[in-house]
C-alpha cells in the first residue's frame, strides 16, 4: 500500500477507531516488511512532527519529538538487525536497538512527568534533570559492549543473543523509568478533572493497547507465526504515538464531528487505493491514480476546514463567556453602585422637604423656586438608581415575583390619579377608558405591575405635548389587555425594533427627554415576562402617536 493513504491519516489527526482500523489492514494485507516499517516510521514522523511544529517553544511538544526520533532509530534498528545482513552489522543494529531503547524509556519518562505538570516527579533545576539522565546515558554507553549482550547469533532469520553481566541492570533502569512513568500518568489521571483528565486517559490507552500487544505477540505468537508477524508486537507504538498526540492537540478532543469525517475521509482513501491495484489496463491504472491523489488533497482540506470550524466556535464560545463575565461585573457594579447612591439621595429629599415645609424658618418666593427644581432634579437621580438597582437584580436573577389576587382596572386607575397633576401641567388630557364588563381578578404582583403601568403612562406624558393619553383595559379570551394610547411624538419601524432593550431611546426621547436613560421600557418588558405575559408598541409614525399593549393571561 501506498504511504499517501497515511500522509491524509496523520494530517486528519485520526481517532481510536481509525488507528485500530489502520493497524489490522496493515496486517490483513500481509504486506512485507519494508513497507510495513516504512509507513510505521513514516507516520510516527507525521504526527511528531505535527506535535512539535503545532508549538515550538512549548517543552511538552519538545519532550514528545525527542521521544519519537529515538523511538523510531529503536524501530528501524530493531528492524535491520533482523534482516539478511552480516553478523557485524545485525549486532551493530542490536547495540544500537539497546542503546535507543534505553534512551527512549527516559523520554517516556520526561514526558510523563511535564504532562499536565509535575506530581510524583518534578525537575527544579537543569542539574536535576541531568542527573535523572546520567543512568540512561551510562546504559546506552554500555549497550556498545559485551556488558548488555553478547554471543550474538540467527535462528531461524531471527537475531538471537545471551545476556551480558549488567543486562539484568540495564533491564531494571528500564523498568524504573516506565513504571514510575506509568505510576505518575495514573495519579494525575485520578487527581484531574475535565478536559484534563481526559487527554491523561488517552494517553494511558496508548500506552496499555501497545504494551498488551507487545506482551501478546511477542511473547505467546513468537514460536507458532512469522517473523514478519510478531515484529508487530513491537510496531504496536503507534497507538502510543497516535493517542498521544490527540492528548497534547487538546483543541480537537471528544470532537466527535472531526471523529466521523476523519473515519470517513480514511476508509474511502483505502477504498480508491485498492482500486488501484485492481486496474486492469494502463489507462485505467493512471486514471485511478490520479482520482486517488486528486481525493487525498481534497480530504486534507475538509478535514481542515472541518477543524477549522470547530475553531471558531470554540472561539465563539469563550467570547460569549467573557461577554458573559463582563456582564455579571457590570450588573454587581451597577448594584453596589446604586445601594451606595440611594441613602445619600434619600437625605437629601428629606432634608430639602424640611426646608420647603418651613422646619427651618420661613423661605421667600426667590428661595422656594430653586429649591423645587432641587427636589425635582433630586427625584430623577433617585428614579434612575431605583431603575438601576431594579436592572441589576433582574439580570443577577434575584428578583422572584410575589403574587396575590388583584384588580387590574383599580392598579391603572391608581396610577392615572397619581399622574393627573402631572399631566394638567402640560395641558394634556389623561383618560382612563373602563371596561363595559366587569372584569376578573387575577393573579399578579401587583408592585411590579403597577411600576410597569407606571412606566408606560410616564412614557407617554414625556413625549406627548399636546392631545391625550388614554389608558384602557379589556379582556380578550382568556387574557387580559392594558393599553396605553397617545397623541405624541410616535416612533418608526426600526425605533420600535429596539424599543424594549437596555439604555435604548428613541429619536423624540434624545430630543424631549434628554434625562432618560432608557430603562424604563425593559424594567417593564422583564417584569411582565415575570407574569407569562407579552408588551409591545404600535405606532403609525413619527408624529401620529404611540400605543403601548400589556397582555397577561387569566388564570
Amino acid at each position: 500500500m501506498s504511504f499517501f493513504v497515511y500522509f491524509i491519516i496523520f494530517l486528519g489527526k485520526v481517532k481510536l477507531g481509525g488507528l485500530f482500523y489502520i493497524f489490522l489492514m496493515l496486517v490483513l494485507n500481509n504486506m512485507s516488511s519494508f513497507i510495513f516499517v516504512f509507513i510505521i516510521v513514516f507516520f510516527c514522523l507525521g504526527l511528531g512532527g505535527m506535535v512539535y511544529f503545532e508549538n515550538r517553544k512549548g517543552k511538552i511538544n519538545q519532550i514528545f519529538a525527542a521521544l519519537i526520533l529515538f523511538l523510531v532509530v529503536w524501530l528501524v534498528s530493531n528492524f535491520l538487525e533482523n534482516t539478511d545482513v552480516s553478523r557485524e552489522v545485525a549486532s551493530l543494529f542490536l547495540e544500537i536497538d539497546f542503546a535507543s531503547a534505553a534512551i527512549l524509556a527516559y523520554f517516556f519518562f520526561l514526558f510523563t512527568a511535564n504532562f499536565q505538570g509535575y506530581n510524583l516527579v518534578s525537575f527544579k533545576t537543569k542539574r536535576q534533570q541531568i542527573l535523572t539522565f546520567l543512568p540512561t546515558f551510562i546504559l546506552s554507553v554500555l549497550s556498545f559492549t559485551d556488558l548488555i549482550v553478547r554471543d550474538i547469533s540467527f535462528k531461524n532469520q531471527v537475531i538471537s543473543f545471551e545476556t551480558g553481566t549488567l543486562f539484568p541492570l540495564y533491564a531494571l533502569g528500564l523498568l524504573s523509568y516506565i513504571g514510575i512513568g506509568c505510576i505518575d500518568l495514573v495519579s494525575k489521571y485520578r487527581k484531574l478533572k475535565g478536559i484534563e483528565r481526559v487527554q491523561t486517559l488517552y494517553v494511558l490507552l496508548g500506552f496499555s493497547i501497545s504494551a498488551i500487544l507487545a506482551l501478546v505477540i511477542n511473547l505467546f505468537f513468537q514460536q507458532i507465526v512469522s517473523v514478519n508477524v510478531f515484529r508487530i508486537g513491537n510496531y504496536g507504538v503507534f497507538f502510543f504515538v497516535g493517542f498521544t498526540t490527540f492528548a497534547i492537540l487538546k483543541h480537537h478532543l471528544l470532537d466527535i464531528k472531526v471523529i466521523f469525517t476523519e473515519i470517513l475521509v480514511v476508509v474511502i482513501a483505502l477504498l480508491l487505493f485498492v482500486q488501484i491495484f485492481i486496474s486492469q489496463t494502463a489507462f485505467e491504472y493512471i486514471w485511478k491514480s490520479i482520482l486517488f491523489f486528486i481525493f487525498l488533497i481534497f480530504g486534507y482540506l475538509l478535514i481542515r476546514s472541518v477543524i477549522q470550524e470547530i475553531e471558531r466556535r470554540i472561539e465563539l464560545q469563550r467570547l460569549y463567556q467573557e461577554v458573559e463575565k463582563l456582564n455579571k461585573t457590570k450588573s454587581e457594579f451597577i448594584s453596589i453602585a446604586s445601594h451606595q447612591l440611594r441613602t445619600p439621595l434619600t437625605a437629601i429629599k428629606g432634608y430639602i422637604s424640611m426646608f420647603m415645609e418651613g422646619s427651618y424658618g420661613k423661605l421667600s418666593e426667590k428661595q422656594t423656586k430653586p429649591l423645587e427644581n432641587v427636589y425635582q432634579s433630586n427625584e430623577r437621580l433617585i428614579r434612575l438608581v431605583n431603575d438601576l438597582l431594579s436592572v441589576s437584580r433582574i439580570e443577577s436573577g434575584k428578583i422572584k415575583i410575589e403574587t396575590e389576587e388583584a384588580s387590574i382596572e383599580d392598579l391603572v386607575s391608581s396610577v392615572v390619579e397619581e399622574l393627573k397633576p402631572t399631566t394638567g401641567e402640560k395641558g394634556i388630557n389623561l383618560i382612563f377608558e373602563k371596561s363595559k364588563i366587569a372584569l376578573p381578578k387575577i393573579s399578579v404582583d401587583k408592585f411590579k405591575l403597577r411600576q410597569v403601568i407606571m412606566n408606560l403612562i410616564d412614557n407617554a406624558i414625556r413625549y406627548t405635548n399636546k392631545g391625550e393619553i388614554k389608558a384602557s383595559v379589556k379582556k380578550s379570551d382568556f387574557k387580559i389587555i392594558i393599553s396605553v394610547a397617545d397623541t405624541g411624538e410616535g416612533m418608526t419601524k426600526e425605533e420600535i425594533g429596539n424599543l424594549f432593550e437596555s439604555f435604548s431611546r428613541g429619536k423624540a426621547g434624545t430630543r424631549f427627554w434628554t434625562e432618560g436613560a432608557g430603562l424604563g421600557l425593559y424594567i417593564a418588558k422583564k417584569f411582565t415576562d415575570m407574569h407569562n405575559g407579552k408588551i409591545w408598541a404600535e405606532s403609525k409614525g413619527v408624529g401620529k402617536g404611540s400605543t403601548f399593549h400589556i397582555e397577561l393571561p387569566i388564570k
